[in-house]
């Protein structure tokens, strides 16, 4: 496993902070637009967090949405990202059946920019799905690495201002962890909870606790959050669909068809799996937060962060391998269908197939560490300021990733007729039985990424004695990103073995018969006892099976500085509040690599100046009009500003063609001018009633180019080539160019409030909803490899998403029944690939269910469910709606104790 060490910055920045630890600190509110220190009180119950975070939304001078805790470690849900799709605006995406990224206003993760406690961080973690991304090198945020208990407020900050760090046009999200002079002197409190869940029906144990107290004008706080779960997802999949020649075909099929199939004019559907993946999931989550308040005018604060994420993952499935691994060899029956025409072979049965198992082993881990140290500093009575320091290290770690694949020939019949999105495959041979099975190849692979960010600001403001408020400051950070994949293949079929080279029959000693899948049961190799069989159990790879195109490391500083004049005056009789500003970022960028063989660093400056402007016009004690207009930026994914060239892996197929992704580190950033303008009633309690409406002018968007060559003519050595290929081998070369200009709009509407008008009991009911509609597109070049270009949808727009939460609640007892829908969204546009032009999600609508029982003042029962109707997750291949992946994660029940003194 490779180190990477700390910047001299990081270095500098954590001995000044041992250095300054005997002075013990203040923990720096949340950023609010007003620079006004707002108070977070502990809350108790599911509708006074609704009513704190209404307070808050009602405060902004931006559009922002609030989550608060409930109570003492104590989160509306189980997942930060779960929480998180209540908000009007946001959608997220899964992973093992629990929430991993967020979309912001129809615009994808990459747009989001993430705060830890005010300092932007960077969380890492996996999908063991290829067609979900895999590992990837983005700058889209993973909340599922952390536990929902270590924090006690999100804010999502939907509009810019000047005081905010620039980067993320679709908005800025905020995870606030707890502090001791959030609360009143000694507070504690300890969470256990025990879970189960029906597709694995384990025992999955989850714990939180935490210790507060304040002496004076100095505060202690230490919270840990632990959790253990199984998963499993499990569903039929292809492997895209692709136009094959078929060149055997029984006299049997329709004459008709039989001519398309023979001309390559048919879609067979490539893979054909039935798959399962298991995983083992462990979860830590460790804070602590020290404060000092020498005075009313001095405030210190350290606060220390650290998360950890487990993964320990079994793959389990049983494919197709013929020509571009479809089903094809001999074709004995075929059914097509004509979908608007494409011709695709919904129901066939092939003769002598060549048919696989696959068994993959992996462990991944996620390491997340941020140390920062606040100053807020009075200085005069018209001048203050507040300083931060920050490091923060984000690591994954993937030190195994093994396959062992078994190989056959035999019959199978696939069926899409019975569901369109769930094939049915039949064999003419048992599965199970240990005949015809011989071993395919052995596959190792490692992976390594590693960010860092150091951060330094320094916000002053000076209030000037009408009441306005004048806000200066200036920031610098540092980002880095480096990685590494190294790989190893080919064992048994074309890589001599240190034991038994030669031999690929299997015996009953290193095979198994998987039989978890609902549909199929199949035999399998034990990754294990094959290795051992090979004497390949101790294989390490080293820094020589690094693949130097997909080793880079990226390293951006940006230095900024701001001023935003704050001020409140009358017309017609009503208050307007008002921010203008202007923020001026100058960025360095490095990128370094390999590219055509040679190591290369390429290096180069951009910067420019974002002005803003944010007003509240208060047309009433409780109804508001928001406005803001104001300029954004995002900064290229890290893979896409990497100069590398990344080889994917090959099938062997004949016919293939193989895949090389080339980054481009000349990329411009999005540049986006937004516009908001909203309408906010607030009544009593909870009630709210809002409607806003929001237009994005996007530039500089970023689409992928692609051209077929040969791997000859790209200058990258034959060691690069996959296992079957050859320097005659043709590559669809893939890089991503700015684009043309694009616009996103949309609109969100929002109601929440209790029912106190019903005769009691009803009168402790209360609901929440919430509706957004975004629309978007832009133009893709050379789509799907035909050459043309064409109008699509922003990856991860949903045109339409709602959630809606009745709850019912007393000093007693409580319960709440929450919905979230998000409609179907492209997440990937093809710019090369023949096989799809696009590929997507269906919609979803998820259940959750939660209630409570006070048996004390301090001790409580919880009940979660979670994915009540076992919600399908069917992600298609192309416009023409192809099946790609569908898979379900079961339905997850957790009851536990919580415990507060």
């Amino acid at each position: 496993m490779k180190n990477y060490k700390k910047s001299t910055m990081s270095l500098a920045i954590l001995a000044a902070l041992t250095a300054s630890m005997h002075s013990t600190v203040l923990a720096q509110e949340a950023e609010q637009a007003t620079n006004e220190e707002v108070e977070i009180i502990a809350v108790k119950g599911f509708r006074s967090s609704v009513i704190r975070a209404k307070d808050i939304k009602r405060d902004s001078m931006i559009a922002q949405d609030s989550i608060v805790a409930e109570d003492i470690a104590d989160f509306p849900d189980l997942n930060l990202a779960d929480s998180l799709q209540r908000v009007p605006g946001v959608a997220i995406t899964r992973e093992g059946g629990e929430g991993r990224q967020i979309s912001l206003r129809g615009l994808g993760p990459d747009f989001t920019r993430v705060q830890v406690n005010g300092m932007e961080a960077l969380g890492i973690s996996s999908s063991p799905m290829d067609s979900r991304g895999a590992v990837g090198r983005s700058r889209a945020f993973d909340f599922n690495i952390f536990a929902s208990e270590l924090f006690n407020q999100i804010d999502v900050k939907k509009s810019y201002s000047a005081d905010q760090e620039e980067g993320g046009i679709g908005g800025t999200v905020n995870l606030r962890t707890a502090k001791p002079f959030d609360y009143d002197g000694f507070q504690g409190a300890v969470a256990g909870q025990l879970g189960t869940n029906t597709n694995t029906d384990s025992k999955d144990p989850r714990f939180a606790g935490m210790l507060s107290n304040t002496w004076g004008n100095f505060g202690a706080l230490a919270s840990v959050a632990y959790s253990k779960k199984e998963s499993r997802e499990m569903g039929y999949n292809t492997y895209r669909w692709r136009k094959v020649r078929a060149a055997n075909i029984s006299d049997s099929v329709d004459a008709g068809d039989a001519a398309e199939a023979a001309n390559g004019n048919v879609w067979f559907a490539r893979g054909n799996r039935y798959s399962v993946w298991d995983n083992e999931q462990q979860r830590l989550g460790v804070t602590t937060a020290l404060q000092y308040r020498p005075s009313n005018d001095l405030k210190f604060a350290l606060e220390y962060m650290y998360g950890k994420l487990e993964n320990e993952l079994d793959e389990h499935h049983i494919s197709t391998g013929g020509a571009s691994s479809t089903a094809l060899g001999r074709i004995e029956e075929l059914e097509v269908l004509d979908n608007n025409g494409d011709l695709e072979a919904v129901y066939a049965r092939f003769s002598n197939s060549t048919i696989r198992t696959e068994n993959r082993s992996d462990y991944n881990e996620s390491i997340f560490q941020q140390l920062t140290f606040n100053t807020d500093w009075q200085i005069t009575d018209n001048l203050g300021v507040k300083f931060q320091l920050g490091t923060s290290t984000s690591d994954y770690n993937q030190p195994r990733l093994d396959k062992v694949n078994l190989t056959r020939s035999g019959g199978i019949t696939t069926d899409f007729t019975q569901d369109r999105f769930y094939g049915v495959n039949t064999y003419d041979f048992d599965p199970t039985a240990l005949d015809g099975w011989s071993v395919k190849d052995l596959y190792f692979r490692e992976d390594y990424i590693a960010t860092d960010f150091d951060n330094a600001k320094a916000d002053f403001d000076y209030a000037f004695d009408n009441g306005s408020i004048l806000t200066f400051g200036a920031n610098y950070k540092k980002f880095k990103n480096s990685g590494n994949m190294r790989e190893d293949g080919g064992y048994a079929e074309n890589k001599a073995t240190p034991l038994n080279n030669g031999i690929n029959t299997i015996s009953d000693a290193v095979t198994s018969v998987y039989s978890e899948h609902p549909n199929m049961s199949w035999l399998q190799a034990d990754v294990r006892a094959l290795q051992a069989f090979y004497g390949l159990e101790d294989l390490k790879l080293g820094e020589d099976k690094i693949i130097q195109t997909n080793s880079y490391t990226v390293e951006e500083e940006t230095s900024s500085l701001y001023t935003q004049y704050y001020w409140e005056s009358l017309i017609g009789g009503k208050t307007l509040r008002g921010t203008v500003g202007a923020r001026y970022y100058e960025t360095t960028l490095t990128s370094s690599g390999v590219s055509n063989g040679q190591d290369i660093v390429i290096e180069r400056d951009y910067s420019g100046v974002l002005p803003t402007l944010n007003l509240v016009y208060e047309l009433g004690d409780d109804l508001l009009l928001r406005f803001s207009a104001g300029k954004n930026l995002t900064r290229p994914a890290l893979s896409a500003i990497s100069v590398s060239a990344n080889v994917a892996q090959m099938t062997g197929s004949p016919g293939e063609v193989g895949r090389i992704a080339i980054g481009n580190p000349d990329l411009k950033p999005f540049e986006s001018t937004n516009f908001d303008l909203a309408l906010e009633y607030y009544f009593e309690g909870v009630g709210s009633l809002s409607a806003a409406v929001f237009h994005k002018d996007i530039e500089n968007f970023i689409v992928t180019e692609s051209v077929t060559v040969a791997y000859s003519e790209l200058g990258l050595p034959a060691s690069l080539l996959p296992t079957g290929a050859t320097m005659d081998s043709l590559f669809n070369v893939t890089s991503p160019q700015n684009s043309d200009s694009s616009k996103i709009k949309g609109a969100e509407l929002a109601f929440q409030r209790d029912l106190d008008f019903l005769p009691a009991p009803f009168n402790q009911l209360g609901v929440i909803a919430n509706y957004t509609w975004v629309d978007g597109t832009t133009l893709y070049r050379n789509v799907q490899g035909s050459g043309e270009n064409q109008e699509k949808s922003f990856p991860g727009l949903s045109k339409q998403s709602y959630n809606f939460t009745l709850y019912y609640e007393s000093d007693s007892w409580g319960a709440r029944i929450a919905a979230a829908h998000r409609s179907k969204y492209i997440s990937v546009v093809e710019g090369g690939l023949a096989d799809e032009d696009e590929r997507g999600f269906h919609d979803t609508t998820y259940f959750d269910f939660s209630a409570f029982y006070q048996i004390t003042d301090s001790l409580k029962f919880t009940l979660e469910a979670i994915n009540l109707t076992n919600q399908r997750e069917v992600q298609y291949s192309d416009s023409s709606e192809r099946p790609y992946n569908t898979t379900t994660s079961g339905r997850t029940y957790m009851a536990g104790l919580s415990y507060k003194f």
